[in-house]
């Protein structure tokens, strides 16, 4: 199926590792042009030498970028737009905060948590919104997880932090309708990333084993993997879904049917 991505200028946030990298690798073989961001430089390093090695005509930018720092984060997305042109496709993306219930956490970890989770993806998408209204074409693809549609006790301050994307995701849609812009939030649940293996081997003493734990609720018995998850997002990203809009869209193996 071609998805008409072949020079479209793509950032995608977190994109050295996990289910941001799994993105730029989708977008990146489809003939996009892929920036991307992070922290740790090693990281990026080891995927921008990837990235190249699957690129089918596509230019790939790295910038190590904390995208806490909203001043850097819109500097980031400038720099591309001088560099590649675009922004086109935007994919935001972050670490989870960390684990636990409502009550285990005082009123500065859910400061943290908008801070670290919800904020960093509002002012990406706000940045990156010009570009986009100038060239009357745009994907905002935010990346939350599947507490946004169903929530799980253990995982509060991800609810409550990504929840505030779904809302503002649903404002966008509204204002955007008629520039050519679509907006649709990623919901992934269990998926074989770095971190999820890292708490599947801590719970299990053994990595695979954790996974099958994990997999117990899930219709399809198994955990998602990253290249799933990448190509609906490229999908999305795509000339092919114009009229897809205002969605949450789960990747979760149907663990969300059965609660």
């Amino acid at each position: 199926m071609e998805l008409g991505l072949a020079n479209k200028v793509a950032l995608v946030a977190g994109g050295s590792s996990g289910l941001g990298l799994a993105v730029a690798e989708e977008l990146v073989k489809e003939g996009a042009h892929v920036a991307i961001a992070a922290r740790d430089a090693d990281r990026l390093a080891r995927a921008e030498q990837h990235l190249r090695s699957l690129s089918r005509g596509g230019k790939v930018l790295t910038s190590r970028v904390d995208l806490r720092e909203h001043s850097a984060s819109r500097a980031w997305v400038e720099e591309v737009a001088g560099k590649l042109g675009g922004p086109h496709i935007v994919v935001t993306n972050s670490a989870g905060p960390p684990p636990g219930p409502a009550t285990q956490f005082d009123i500065m970890a859910y400061q943290e948590a908008v801070d670290t989770v919800m904020l960093p993806a509002i002012n990406l998408a706000l940045a990156s919104l010009p570009f986009m209204k100038a060239g009357q074409w745009g994907r905002l693809l935010f990346i939350t997880s599947e507490t946004v549609v169903r929530p799980v006790a253990r995982f509060a301050l991800s609810g409550m932090s990504r929840l505030g994307i779904v809302g503002f995701s649903a404002a966008l849609v509204q204002e955007l309708g008629d520039c050519g812009i679509t907006v649709n939030v990623l919901a992934p649940g269990y998926t074989r990333t770095p971190p999820v293996e890292r708490t599947a081997g801590a719970k299990a003493g053994d990595v695979e084993a954790g996974l099958r734990a994990m997999a117990a609720h899930i219709p399809m018995r198994r955990v998602g993997r990253p290249e799933e998850f990448a190509a609906a997002a490229a999908f999305l990203a795509s000339e092919r879904a114009s009229f897809i809009t205002g969605t949450v869209q789960l990747v979760d193996g149907g663990a969300s049917v059965v609660g």
